[in-house]
C-alpha cells in the first residue's frame, strides 16, 4: 500500500506543520493543531482531472482589458427585499456565499424560498447531505413554495455532485452544508478540518471557472464561529450570519464581510409557520411605544450597513450591595460600558460606583457602532435620576474621553429615518447638523459637550 502523508494543520488559520505544536507560529492560537491524513503518496491529483481553477490556464494581460460580462452589473434578485439587501442587491453570478447560524434558526428555510424563487429566472439545483429528498420535500410543502422548477439531490461525495452539476448545468446551487461533504481523496472523516478546506476549495474553484452561484451552508461551534478552518471564510465571497435570540420570532440575516456589497448590511426576518417573512420596517419591532414616558428608556438612531433604523435602549441603575457592582450590557460592548461610566463621573460629576449598572438594547439587536454612546450615557443618567425622557426623542453621537460629543457617519440620513416615524425631537453631535437644509418637523438640538446634552436631559 502507498504510504499515507501525515501533517498538522491550524484549525484557526489553516497554516499546516509536519509536526504537532502547542502553538501556531502564524497566528498564536493554542492547542489548534488536528492530524491531518492526506492522499497517498503518488495517487492523481484531482487538479489534473479536469478540476483545475480558474488559475489552471492563467495568462497575463492588462486589467483594462478584463472582461467582466461573468461577474457583471447584473444580478439575480430573490425577490426577498431582506436578502438581496443583505448580497448586495442580489446574486452575483460565480459567487459563493457562506450562511451560518444556529442549528434551527431558519438557514435551510431561507435558501430554499430564495430558490424557489430563483428558479422562476434560471436553472437551480439544491444539495442535500443532512436530509433526505422526503424531508425536504415535506418542508417545501409546508412553506408553500413552487418545487415545479427546483432540482434535487441527495449525496455526499464533491467528485459526485459535481459530476451532477456539469451534466444539469444550473445556474445557482445550495450545499446543505458543506460539513458533511467530502472528497475521496482524503482519507480523514467528513466534516473535519482537511475534508471541509478540500471540499470548498474544490466547489469555489469549480463555481469561478464556470460562473455557477454556490450558497454553502455551514455549521457553527458552541462559542457561534463557523466551524472548520477559518480559511473557509477566506475562500468565499460573502459570509453572512445568522442571528436571534432563542426565544424570539424574529431573526436577523447580518453581512460580515461580501466582495460585492456593504459589510455589516443587516436583513431582518420573522419566522413564521409559512417560513421566514421579510420585515420591512425594523424600526417598528424595535420600539416598545410605552404608553407614558419613564425613565431610562431613549431611542437610538443607529446604522447597520446603509440602512439606518431605530432602536431603544434602556438602563437601570439602582444601589449595589456588593463590593464591586456589576456592569452589564446587553446587545452593547460591556467594555465601553465601564468606560462611558468613567468619562460620566470625570466630565459630569455624576458617580455610580456604588450603583449596579444594567444597558439592554431592545429586540435582541446588536450594536456595535460607537455612535450609541449618547445614547447609553442618558439612559443611564435618566434612570439614575429617575427622569423620563419624551418619547419623542431621539440621540447618536459618539463621545470621546476628554467628554466630546463627536460625530458620526450618515447623520442627515439617520435624522431624515426618525422623521419618518413621527420623531419631533433630536439631540446630536454638531458637526452632524444639517447643512443645506432642515429636516422638516424636527428640532434640533445641536450639542458639543457631555455636559451640553445632559443640561438638555435636565
Amino acid at each position: 500500500m502507498a504510504k499515507l502523508k501525515t501533517k498538522y494543520c491550524c484549525s484557526a488559520c489553516g497554516s499546516e506543520s509536519p509536526k504537532w505544536a502547542g502553538q501556531c507560529t502564524d497566528c498564536n492560537a493554542w492547542n489548534s493543531f488536528v492530524e491531518l491524513v492526506g492522499a497517498p503518496l503518488g495517487a492523481k491529483n484531482w487538479r489534473s482531472e479536469g478540476f483545475a481553477g480558474v488559475a489552471g490556464n492563467a495568462v497575463v494581460q492588462p486589467l483594462r482589458e478584463v472582461s467582466a460580462s461573468i461577474m457583471g452589473e447584473s444580478r439575480i434578485s430573490s425577490s426577498i427585499e431582506e436578502l438581496d439587501r443583505v448580497l448586495g442587491g442580489g446574486l452575483v453570478a460565480g459567487s459563493v456565499v457562506l450562511i451560518g447560524g444556529d442549528p434551527g434558526i431558519g438557514k435551510s428555510t431561507l435558501l430554499l424560498q430564495a430558490l424557489a424563487s430563483y428558479s422562476q429566472q434560471c436553472n437551480t439545483l439544491y444539495v442535500t447531505g443532512e436530509e433526505s429528498a422526503q424531508q425536504v420535500s415535506l418542508r417545501a410543502k409546508r412553506l408553500g413554495v413552487d418545487q415545479c422548477n427546483i432540482n434535487l439531490l441527495t449525496e455526499t461525495s464533491v467528485e459526485r455532485v459535481l459530476d451532477h452539476v456539469q451534466k444539469l448545468n444550473p445556474d445557482v446551487v445550495v450545499i446543505d452544508s458543506i460539513q458533511t461533504l467530502y472528497t475521496e481523496m482524503l482519507e480523514s472523516a467528513p466534516g473535519s478540518v482537511s475534508q471541509v478546506r478540500e471540499s470548498a476549495s474544490r466547489l469555489v474553484s469549480f463555481s469561478k471557472r464556470t460562473g455557477t452561484s454556490l450558497f454553502l451552508v455551514g455549521h457553527v461551534t458552541k462559542d457561534g464561529s463557523l466551524a472548520g478552518p477559518r480559511v473557509l471564510e477566506h475562500m468565499v465571497d460573502a459570509v453572512l450570519y445568522f442571528e436571534g435570540e432563542s426565544g424570539s420570532r424574529f431573526r436577523l440575516v447580518r453581512a460580515m464581510k461580501n466582495r460585492f456589497g456593504a459589510v455589516n448590511e443587516l436583513g431582518v426576518f420573522g419566522m413564521t409557520e409559512k417560513g421566514l417573512q421579510q420585515v420591512n420596517n425594523p424600526s417598528a419591532i424595535f420600539l416598545s411605544r410605552h404608553e407614558s414616558q419613564v425613565a431610562g428608556s431613549i431611542i437610538l438612531v443607529t446604522r447597520e450597513g446603509t440602512r439606518p433604523f431605530l432602536v431603544e435602549v434602556q438602563a437601570l441603575v439602582d444601589e449595589s450591595h456588593l463590593s464591586n457592582p456589576r456592569r452589564v450590557a446587553v446587545g452593547l460592548e460591556q467594555n465601553r460600558l465601564s468606560m462611558l461610566l468613567a468619562v460620566l463621573h470625570r466630565h459630569g460629576g455624576i458617580s455610580m460606583t456604588d450603583q449596579d449598572v444594567f444597558v439592554n438594547v431592545v429586540g435582541g439587536v446588536r450594536v456595535t457602532e460607537t455612535g450609541a454612546d449618547l445614547a447609553v450615557v442618558l439612559s443611564v443618567l435618566s434612570s439614575f435620576q429617575n427622569r423620563a425622557i419624551a418619547s419623542d426623542l431621539v440621540v447618536f453621537g459618539e463621545i470621546g474621553l476628554a467628554g466630546e460629543i463627536r460625530p458620526v457617519h450618515n447623520g442627515e440620513d439617520r435624522l431624515q429615518t426618525a422623521a419618518k416615524q413621527g420623531f419631533k425631537r433630536a439631540i446630536i453631535p454638531t458637526a452632524n447638523a444639517p447643512r443645506k437644509k432642515q429636516i422638516e418637523g424636527m428640532e434640533i438640538v445641536k450639542v458639543n459637550r457631555l455636559g451640553d446634552a445632559m443640561e438638555q436631559l435636565i
